[in-house]
This record gives structure tokens, sequence and C-alpha cells, in this order.
């Protein structure tokens, strides 16, 4: 979960008020966040955030602006002003890194607790949020250094040079990417292209090398300066247009006077060929009183638009429904009950009164669990190893890797996650295989066979707010000499313990070898139970994986039912 670091004097400026240590802990329940470090001594603290959906409170200046919305619901003017200079965008951006919003701060203090808040800010934003920089990154420059209009192009690696932060040298392009520590580090966002992306200004003086570093004369911003230009780059504009009003937001919050700035493209955007920044593209979203009964009271109407006003919220109400509207720098609502959360959050969630159970219940072990317990042991018994993975996972590892992107197979029928905070949790599996490769391949260098199980949850036919949550079991051999006859005899062991005597049907998978894969059935049921086959080298070659490999996986309820009695 996040974690802010915060001086507290600072901290106390942007709340408007003093905190002593208890105060805050209660004051921080508006944040779901919680105290990890107290040190007024030397004038610091730390708070965790029990929650990573929210971008806009990862800063010191998110969290005071969430905490006094209870007393004075912010209210800011750029997002309505017309913009006063522009940035040019090349068509040649279009397939590369082509989305860029921009604003300017005048009259900000810049102090080196401020600046230590904006480079935190920017790390918090663009590492996570921005997922390592790849889909969004960011930038800050002394105003007063520049010349408007500032274009943002691509530019040769080899002949474009210019003095990066922390070097006294001039470096081309490629040089940073091979030599200077950000660009070892992000390097990756800009694999496979020829020609790089830059910002220059009208006077051909080069601001920066997103999404790698700025230049040392235009983005080493400093103690003393009172102006900046904010701009960030990105694959995804809706992401990178909620970054920029947090991140003017926030400025606003420390008394500067943010000007908006045009953003030319040389191409259509989603939002058209020319976007200004910050701009509130915040939703209208209707949510029924009736919602509001899950937390076990009725809400009126008024009460209901108090505490979400309170919470920074725009309301409009009539006696069954709520119309309103997210403030401009939020964009995590993905259903009602969302707005219902953030009422609780705001009324505090000990303001509701308790209510003991009124029935006696004794409890015990589910049948699916006995069930999957029952198969622990046989598959322990056959000397296979469990393992447990997350839910969640990644859309190359579920389809690419696999080598099932063409392929209308029900493993393909994933339910996607709608702001991921990284493309590696983006969604949720939808079988477990990929897992037991995923583990397969870190384990080269451990002693031959391998042999690997999970049984867990997966969601099956998902689309949004209806997916199918079932159980399977998934089982992996890898040794020089896996075969599918060697496996068969695991699976048939398994369910021989149930009574059951299966039946292989040939069937053609992509992640399978052709003519070494079947689909299981317990007969009579003809539906399939699952699928066993030797894994296809050019799977085990996107996994890295240098061994060869067999597996099956099937689903766990059915084999609930009675087996059929034989003849």
């Amino acid at each position: 979960m996040p974690t802010i670091d915060i001086q507290l004097d600072d901290f106390e400026a942007l709340l408007e008020q003093p905190v002593d240590e208890s105060a805050l802990a209660v004051l921080l329940a508006g944040v779901k966040g919680n105290i990890k470090i107290y040190d007024r001594k030397n004038n610091a603290a730390k708070i965790e955030l029990n929650d990573s959906n929210r971008p806009d409170l990862w800063s010191a200046e998110g969290i005071a602006r969430q905490i006094r919305c209870r007393n004075h619901p912010p209210r800011y003017t750029c997002f309505s002003r017309t913009a006063s200079h522009t940035i040019e965008v090349s068509k040649d951006l279009l397939t590369v890194r082509p989305y860029l919003a921009a604003c300017i701060a005048r009259g900000v203090k810049i102090t080196q607790t401020v600046l230590i808040q904006l480079i935190q800010t920017q790390e918090k934003l663009a590492e996570g949020f921005g997922q390592q920089r790849q889909t969004a990154s960011i930038g800050f420059y002394r105003l007063h250094a520049m010349t408007f209009p500032i274009r943002y192009l691509l530019a040769d690696p080899d002949t474009t040079r210019f003095v990066p932060l922390g070097y006294d040298q001039s470096m081309s392009l490629s040089e940073i990417l091979h030599h200077h520590p950000k660009g070892i580090a992000y390097a990756h966002t800009l694999k496979s292209i020829d020609r790089y992306p830059i910002l220059v200004d009208a006077e051909h003086q080069i601001l920066s090398f997103p999404p790698i570093i700025n230049s040392r004369a235009v983005g080493e911003v400093a103690p003393g300066d009172d102006a900046l230009l904010v701009e960030v780059t990105g694959t995804d504009l809706e992401r990178v247009m909620l970054i920029l009003n947090i991140l003017a937001c926030n400025l606003a919050d420390r008394h500067a006077e943010i000007e908006p700035v045009d953003t030319r493209y040389s191409y259509e955007t989603p939002w058209g060929a020319t976007v200004t920044a910050p701009r509130n593209f915040s939703k209208q979203m209707s949510v029924d009183l009736s919602l509001f009964r899950i937390l076990g009271e009725e809400i009126s109407a008024q009460e209901a638009a108090l505490w979400l006003t309170r919470y920074g919220y725009e309301v409009q109400c009539d006696e069954t429904a709520l119309i309103l509207t997210a403030p401009p720098y939020r964009d995590d609502l993905m259903h009602p009950v969302d707005v219902v959360e953030d009422f609780a959050i705001s009324r505090g969630y000990n303001t509701f009164t308790p209510e003991m159970p009124k029935t006696f219940t004794c409890g015990g072990i589910d049948v699916l669990e006995r069930l999957q317990d029952s198969l622990r042991e046989a598959l322990i018994g056959f000397g296979f190893q469990e393992i447990l993975s997350n839910m969640l996972a990644s859309r190359q590892e579920m389809i690419n890797r696999m080598n099932i992107e063409h392929t209308p197979l029900p493993e393909r029928d994933i339910l996607e996650i709608t702001n991921p905070m990284t493309d590696r949790f983006s969604v949720l599996r939808s079988w477990i295989l990929p897992f037991l490769l995923r583990v397969e391949s870190a384990s080269a260098k451990t002693f031959y066979p391998h042999c690997i199980f999970e049984i867990g949850e997966v969601a099956a036919g998902a689309t949004p707010y209806s997916g199918e949550i079932t159980i399977h079991l998934a089982v992996l051999m890898a040794h020089p000499t896996a075969n599918f006859s060697e496996l068969q005899s695991v699976l048939e062991g398994v369910l021989r313990r149930f009574g059951y005597t299966r039946h292989l049907e040939a069937i053609s998978h992509p992640s399978f070898i052709e003519g070494r894969v079947g689909a299981i059935t317990l007969p009579p049921n003809p539906k399939p139970l699952g699928v066993i086959g030797e894994i296809h080298p050019e799977v085990l070659t996107r996994w890295q994986i240098g061994m060869p490999a067999v597996a099956f996986e099937i689903e766990v309820s059915p084999l609930l039912a009675r087996p059929a009695k034989s003849a």
C-alpha cells in the first residue's frame, strides 16, 4: 500500500490547523490511512494508506485536501480558464508515446520541503499509477528558462545531445539510455523504436527526454523558483490527464496560480485535436437512495447529500436518487457502491450502531472445501507439492504466453480491472496452468523432476458484475522424459479416489502439442471437465522453460456429484 512521508509543519500548513499524534490518527480515518511513524522532534511522519485506487491521495497535499473537505470543499478555477500557451505534438508520436498534458504554476514558493514533496509525488504517481513510467511520466521545469511554443517530437538518438540532470557534460539520447542511471532503469519504455521523444522550446533548447530524464538547464527545479511548467506524457490519455489534474490541484493548494496549456496534436485523439489541461472530465453518476440500505440504516437524500458534499462531491438530489459528480482529481468510481462507501467514510463508521446477530448457527467445513482437502491429500501422496498464487494476473500471462491469442477458447474470456495500478495485476485469472508455468520458469536450477499443483478460484464466463467464480485443480510435471501417459496415470488415480472413470477425447488446443492433448469427461456427462496434454514447445519458449512439461487442469465442483453406477 502507498506510504507517504510528510513534514509535520508543512502538513499542518496544508491542513490549516495544528494536529498532535492522536488527532492525526482520527483525521486519517477519512483517507483510510494510519500512522506508521510519528516523530514530532524531527518534524517527520509516515502515513500508510490502506487503499491503492486513489492516486490523488498519494501526497501530503492530497491527504490534507481530503481532510479539509469536511469543512471547506475546495473549488478550483483553473478548470474553467482559457489556455495562454501551447505545446505542439508531432504526428510521429502517434505510435510511440502519443499523449501530453501540461499546465503552468505561477507564484508557488519552492522551498526545500516543497521540492521534496514534489519529487515524492512525481515518483509515486509515475512508478505506481504510471506503471513504472510506461503509461505516464512527469516533468517539472523552470518556466523562466524556456520560450513558448514548445514542441513534442521525435529525434535521432545518436545526434541529439543535451546535458541531463545529474551530469555536467552533454550526452546523446543513446548514451543516456546506456549510461545514465535513469536511462538504464527506464530504457524498457522505449524498446523497439528507432527515434526517441524530446521536448524542445521555440529557441530549439531541449527541455527533456521523456520519459527518461530532464535537461539540467531547464528541468532542474531548485529552492527559490516561483514559476513552473508541469507536463505529463504517456500512452493512456485519461491517465495522463488525471495525473495533470492532481498535480495542478496540489500546486493550487500551495497557493499557486494555475494557467491551462493547450496541447495541439497533428492527429485526432479521443478528446479532439486540441486538448486543454487541466480538464475536468468527471462524469455524473446517479445513485438510488435504496442502495444506502446496505449500511443497515435508512438514509435520507438530505443526509446523503450533506456528507458526500463534505467529501468533495457536487450533489443534486430528489427523494429517490442522487445525481453527483466527483471532484476533478478523482477518477476511481466504478460503481454506485463506491459512493456509498465514501458516504460511510465521510459520516464515520463509528456513527453506525452495531447490531448483534439475531440467529445462531453452528459452523462447519463446506463440502467443496472438504473435496479440495481430499484432492490435496491425493496429490501429496503422489509426490506433488502445492503452490499458492494470486487471483490477479496479466493478460500476457493468461493469453499471449499460452499461445491462445487467436483461438476462441473459454480461457480467453477474462475479466479485466478497470483501473489497474500495474499490468501485472490487470485481469482475473481464467485458468491456473499459467501460474504453474510461471513457477516452473523460475525453478530451472532446482533438481528434477518438478511436480507441482494448485487448487484455487478462477473467473469463468466473466462479464462486468456477473462473472462466475469456480474452483479448478491444475497439475504440472516437468523433467527430461515427461510425457502424456505418466500424468494420465496421476489423473486416473485422483479420479478413482472419488469413484470415477475418466474418458479422454482428442482435441486441438494451442497450449498443447497437437495429437498429445485431450478433453477430460466423466461419463455419462458429455461436458468437458478439463484438459490434459503435453505443453507445446512454443509455450515453453515464451515462458523460457527448457524442459518438457505435461499438465492437466479440471474443474473441481463436478466431482461432488455421485458417480454413475457401472452396468
